[in-house]
Order: structure tokens, then sequence, then C-alpha cells
């Protein structure tokens, strides 16, 4: 007898429709019990025909004298995973006739199984739950764990389940499981309030204007200072002044993070802004994702949020230089020799750097040990064009003990917030006729020409700093941008000469530190 189940595979960030199709026949003399797998799985799938005849006779159906063949369609798509084990204990039951075919048609089911019967969660259930939206299934079977994260979907019911049983027995209308509801979102759309705050940071005005500017028009910046002057302590802070996340946006974010088993299963949708930090060892994969079947990787995880860089001089130079087609695209593509994939990757670059190998040049106390050539190797370790796509260059200089021993001041991450939603809204306005534009830091050399009205003292400190400062061409649209951001802030609608003048500050790199 035969059967099919409606299941899933992770392409990319999305989920592709599986058939599960099982033939199941008694076992002749000659051939004897067999089960195989075919259609492209890997070894986890190859070796879901152990942990689903363990399943399957834990759970008081056995299977003796039978030879089994499942075929996981369409044939010429890799699958991996353990996702499809539950979609092929339920085909094979739906195969013997202990569950009726008809109905477990119209039914998609995700998860993988443990040796007594029971469901495991699974990487992927978020999309996989869109793939069966789209697919007009009656509904998915998902372990309980994934259950919180896929009920987000609108238009597909989720039967949350924790045992074969279970499932056998809702496929049976033995059991009535009601679809999970997601859980009720507070009035900011946000799980909790974030536990760092800009108000924790003492002095660095200037760093946390710097970061104010970043946030609002999606600039990347780099932190330049000496060891222990806040660097890190401010990146980590920058996700609590950026805009809250839409529904969309943290569809798209938790999706990632699924897909990567990075989820926190009891908290359903990512609605914090993501902020990675990888460390300065890590390769190029680990940085913007791939491998055999490729997966996302920290670019993608940052995608909405912010990824931080520390010791940006330190990390290899391949390493970076793959950061300059996410900075200008938003995009990561991959391609191997069968399928090219996209990961998203529009974040905010946050890197930090000691302006020298000591850490100490320009330090007002300490001595700084390197010569002009070794400062020079050291900041010549970030390319041009790397450096090209960094809006932002800030000091971050060392704090006082004046400063570290004064109460907090200066305003809280909420209040910071609001200026860079206001700010963000004039963008969305300015850019509502462009899809997929919502940022100055998104602007294209036309699009300044459009947007970034100067007035007449704007023009000339503009054309004065060039000169004076001996600023490359790259620095004048970056200027022109922060420049734009800056009036935004201020809700101008020209940019005047004070917009231009923070503006230039802002281009310590291209100076020399």
């Amino acid at each position: 007898m035969q059967a099919t189940l409606p299941s899933f595979a992770i392409i990319g960030i999305d989920a592709l429709p599986v058939a599960v199709e099982v033939d199941c026949a008694d076992a002749s003399s000659l051939d004897g019990a067999t089960w195989n797998v075919v259609g492209l799985g890997d070894a986890a799938i190859r070796e879901s025909r152990d942990r689903v005849k363990a399943a399957l006779k834990n759970s008081g159906y056995h299977m003796s004298q039978k030879r089994v063949v499942v075929n996981l369609a369409p044939a010429d798509m890799k699958k991996e995973g353990s996702h499809l084990d539950l979609s092929i204990a339920l085909a094979i039951l739906a195969a013997t006739g202990r569950v009726d075919p008809a109905r477990a048609a119209r039914f998609g089911a995700i998860g993988e199984l443990g040796l007594d019967g029971g469901i495991k969660s699974v990487p992927g259930a978020l999309p996989m739950a869109i793939g069966a939206r789209d697919e007009g299934l009656e509904g998915l079977i998902v372990p309980a764990g994934n259950a919180s994260e896929a009920s987000y979907v609108p238009g597909i019911p989720i039967v949350p389940v924790r045992s074969l049983v279970e499932a056998v027995g809702f496929l049976r209308s033995e059991i009535d499981i009601a679809p999970h509801r997601p859980a009720a979102e507070n009035g900011n759309g946000r799980d909790a309030p974030h536990a760092l705050d800009f108000r924790d940071v003492r002095g660095q005005e200037a760093a946390k204007r710097a970061l104010e500017i970043a946030a609002a028009g999606g600039h990347n910046v780099v932190l330049v200072g000496p060891p222990g002057s806040g660097k890190t302590m401010l990146a980590k802070r920058l996700p609590t002044i950026m805009p809250e996340m839409s529904f969309e946006e943290s569809v798209e974010t938790t999706k990632i993070f699924s897909i990567a088993g990075k989820l926190d299963r009891d908290r359903g949708l990512v609605r914090e802004r993501p902020f990675r930090s990888p460390h300065h060892t890590a390769s190029h994969v680990a940085l913007v994702g791939g491998g055999m079947i490729p997966r996302p990787g920290e670019v993608s995880l940052a995608h909405n949020g912010v990824l931080f860089l520390d010791e940006f001089p330190e990390f290899s130079r391949n390493v970076l230089e793959v950061l300059r087609q996410p900075l200008e695209d938003g995009v990561v593509h991959i391609s191997r020799a069968q399928m090219s994939l996209s990961f998203p990757a529009t974040f905010i670059l946050c890197a930090a750097m000691n302006p020298c190998p000591c850490g100490y040049a320009g330090h007002p106390e300490k001595q700084c040990a390197c010569n002009p050539a070794a400062v020079m190797r050291y900041i010549g370790r970030i390319s041009g064009p790397l450096l090209d796509r960094i809006d932002l260059h800030v000091h971050a200089a060392a704090v006082s003990i004046d400063d570290m021993q004064k109460r907090a001041t200066g305003d809280a991450s909420a209040v910071i917030r609001q200026r860079v939603q206001s700010a963000r809204r004039r963008q969305l306005d300015r850019f509502a006729d462009r899809p997929g534009m919502y940022a100055n830091a998104q602007m294209s050399s036309k699009d300044i020409e459009t947007y970034c009205a100067m007035d007449a003292a704007g023009r000339n400190l503009l054309g004065a700093a060039m000169k004076g400062l001996n600023l490359s061409a790259r620095a004048f649209d970056r200027i022109l941008k922060v420049s734009r951001t800056i009036a935004d802030l201020a809700a101008c609608d020209t940019i005047q000469s004070d917009h231009i003048g923070e503006a230039v500050q802002y281009r310590t790199l291209d100076r020399g530190v």
C-alpha cells in the first residue's frame, strides 16, 4: 500500500515542499524485511530509518516482516536534517492502514523522533509553517517546543504534539488538539525592557551622539580609542536606541534564527534588535555563511540589528573583505555547483579598534610605544574600499577619573530612541515611493543629489573642508549622508552649515588617527 504525507526542506531561509512517499508491503521470502530511504537525503535523514523503526516499535506499532521504501520527492533536491522523522513515521502508518491516508495527506508534519516515540524540537519551524500555509494545508503538526514560533504565521493551524502516539491519535480524530495560539504581545511590541541603557555610560558624550546618528540613519560606525575607554560598552547599547522592530522585521529575523538553531523557543518571535559579536578569529564562512548546504552566517544573524566587530584590525584581511558586498547590497549571495542562495544581511556595522598597536596613541596620560610607520601599518589593515562603506569614524577618548566618579547623566536609551524614531519617520516619508529604502545610509549618488540640498553656507563649508583637510572624493557622499541624518534629527528640511561641520568631524580615519 502507498501513502504520501507533506513535509518541507529548508533551502536558504525558505521552506520548499517535500512529498514523503511511502510504499509498504509484506516482505517476500527472497528479499526479506528491508527499509530504504531515497531522495538525496543527508546522513541525518539516512539514519532516520533506525530512529523511526525504534520509535514505531516503542510506540506500539510493530512493523516486522515489512518491505518499506521511503521516497523524498523531488528526488533531485538535496535535503538535510532530522525534521522529516515524524512525517516519515506517519506516512508509514498511513501506508499500513493505521492512519487514514486521505486525512494524513492534508496535514504537514515536522519533528525529530526519539527512540521512545517522543518528538523533539527542530530548527526552521517558522519558515516551514509559512510553507505549509502557502501550500494550502489544513494544518501543520509540530513538536510542542516549536509551537510558539510557528503559531505566529497567520492562516495555518499549528498542532503541537509531544509524542508519535499523540500525533497518530490526532490524525485518527481520537484526540482533539486545539491549534496553538501565539502569546499576547505587550503594548510596545517587545518582550521586555532592555537590561542595558545609555545612561550607564559615564562620559563619552561625543560617541553617544555619533551612535544616535548611526541609529537614526542606519550608518555604519567605527569607534577608535584606547583600551578601557568604553567602546564595547557603547556598542552593546546601540540596539537599545534603534527603532522598534516591525512585525515583518521580527518574522524575517526569527526565520534566520530558527534556521540557524539559535532561537529561544520560549519567546516566540525575536522582538529585540539582534546584536552579534563574532571573535576576531572567525572564518569568512562563519561571518557571511556557507557550507555544503549553505547556512546563514553572522552577518545574516545580525539582520535588522547590529554586527559588532571588536579589535577590528585583528580580523583576517580576507574575512574583512567579504563584508564589502553585504555592506553594499544588504544581502549575501552564496553560489554552489548545484544551487545559488541569498541570505538577507541588512545591519549596522559597529567596529571598535585601538588607535595604534599598543593602544595608547594620543592618550593624555600613557605613553605610546609605537612609531608612526607601525601606526600606519595597523590602520592600513582595513582596506580603503571597506573603510569607504563606514560613514562615521568616532574617537572615543579615555575616560577621566572625575567622569567615572560622577553620577550617571545624559539621556536614557528610551529618550534617545524617541528622537531616532522621529528621524526615521522623516526618512520613511522621504523614501515613500522607493520600496526597500528606509534610511539615509541607503542613498545612492543620485539620491544624494535629490535629497541632500544644502544652504550656501553649508556648500562653502563642505568645499573648504574637502580642500583644507585633504579629504578623499569618497568622503564627499558619506559626509552628505550623515549631514542629512543630522538635519533629520534636528527636523530641518535643508542641510545647514552646522550639520556639515558636525559630519566632517566623523571622518577621522580619512585624515589619520
